[in-house]
């Protein structure tokens, strides 16, 4: 109990992040669609909400949370649910990506989103990690957030061009989900249900989840990668 009376003392409770931590404190499964109504948080799944939590911050360490899609008996259907376990994890805290190098890496990569081979403006491309901030280890989190000394190579390297929603789900959020599932259950990722990998198999090979190696051949991580190759195999 002293574990969590020290996290909430790390929560301020004027935020947003509190009022969704106050309703997973309870250990419950809670509904997305109808139990965060009065947090004013578009995206309950994001850095102000669930994966903020998850993640932690530096003063404070990371919740491990489960997700999954269960029957609502408040709005009577089936939404995405979260309930936390009561367990900490080590912390991934974010760093702000900043606008210049945002601007940079969109016009590096083309204004094009990966995914549909798509021309957009800015407002509507998320500059992507490629590898999840929740597999960083500390060397990894500096390579990932070095935005000032970062290479045109290393921004190919790193980042891709994802849709924003434009009224329906966000790329981002696909993969954001597909990397919570495979953080774990060891279960890779399957972009919209194809079962393809260019590397390895449908299963998380390395024993260390921070392991970046994984990564390799999955879809989610690097979609070009993974389109190209499927092409040749078919």
């Amino acid at each position: 109990m002293s574990e969590i009376h020290d996290f909430e003392k790390e929560l301020d409770q004027s935020t947003k992040t509190w009022m969704v931590f106050d309703v997973l404190r309870d250990m419950d499964w809670h509904c997305r669609e109808c139990e965060y109504t009065h947090t004013g948080i578009t995206q309950i799944a994001g850095g102000a909400g669930i994966q903020g939590l998850q993640r932690g911050t530096k003063s404070r360490p990371g919740l491990v949370i489960d997700s999954g899609n269960h029957l609502c008996a408040n709005c009577d259907k089936t939404t995405r649910h979260d309930r936390w376990q009561g367990n900490f994890t080590r912390s991934v805290p974010s760093s702000s990506m900043p606008k210049g190098f945002a601007r940079r890496a969109v016009a590096l990569l083309g204004s094009r989103d990966v995914v549909e081979l798509t021309e957009r403006p800015p407002n509507q491309l998320t500059v992507d990690h490629k590898l999840p901030q929740v597999r960083w280890n500390s060397t990894e989190t500096n390579a990932q957030q070095n935005y000032s000394a970062m290479s045109d190579k290393e921004i190919r390297t790193h980042f891709q061009l994802l849709k924003k929603s434009n009224g329906s789900v966000s790329h981002n959020l696909l993969k954001s989900r597909a990397c919570e599932r495979c953080y774990k259950s060891g279960n890779r990722g399957t972009p919209f249900g194809i079962r393809f990998f260019y590397d390895g198999d449908g299963k998380w090979a390395p024993a260390d989840k921070n392991d970046a190696s994984g990564r390799v051949g999955c879809g989610w991580f690097d979609f070009a990668a993974w389109r190209d190759a499927l092409n040749k195999k078919l």
